[in-house]
C-alpha cells in the first residue's frame, strides 16, 4: 500500500502518524470516526483536511490492523 498523505516527522508531534505534515494525528482522525463523526463533520471541524486525507487514514488504520495470529 501507498500512503501518501500519511506522514511521519520527528519534529512533528513526536513523530506519530500525521496527515500530510500537519499537527493532525491519523489517532484523531480515525477515533472520531469510531465515535460516530462523519466526514463532513471532520471537515468542518479541521478546514485544512480533504476528504481523501479521511479516506487514506482509514485505509492506514485497517492496514495496521492486519495481523497474523498464532496460537499454541
Amino acid at each position: 500500500m501507498v500512503f501518501d498523505r500519511i506522514t511521519f516527522d520527528t519534529k512533528i508531534m513526536g513523530g506519530r502518524a500525521c496527515i500530510r505534515g500537519m499537527r493532525i494525528p491519523v489517532s484523531i482522525i480515525v477515533g472520531q470516526i469510531a465515535h460516530g463523526a462523519t466526514v463532513e463533520e471532520i471537515l468542518t471541524d479541521y478546514p485544512d483536511l480533504e476528504a481523501e486525507d479521511i479516506r487514506q487514514a482509514l485505509e492506514y488504520a485497517a492496514w495496521l490492523t492486519q495481523e497474523e495470529v498464532f496460537t499454541a
